[in-house]
């Protein structure tokens, strides 16, 4: 069963600027890897290459949110 995406981008949120517009539609098809999905669907992958790129997704997702905790921390020691 496929998934279904409703993605859109209102010219109202983007202030009317088209440029903007493509940007976010773009970022928001990244988050929702909806990409990366049909590429995973054409080819196909050994179960351990896939196992071992979601061990290294969910490692970069944990490190990238530590950083995050890291910069709001020092932002907020900064403005003290």
């Amino acid at each position: 069963m496929a998934k279904s995406y409703n993605i859109q981008v209102t010219l109202r949120e983007c202030k009317g600027n088209v440029e903007r517009m493509i940007r976010r539609f773009s970022k928001k098809t990244k988050k929702a890897r909806i990409l990366e999905e049909v590429h995973e669907k054409r080819y196909h992958k050994k179960p351990s290459v896939v196992k071992k790129e979601k061990i290294r997704r969910y490692k970069r997702n944990v490190y990238r949110e530590e950083q995050k905790r890291i910069r709001a921390q020092e932002r907020r020691n900064r403005n003290k």
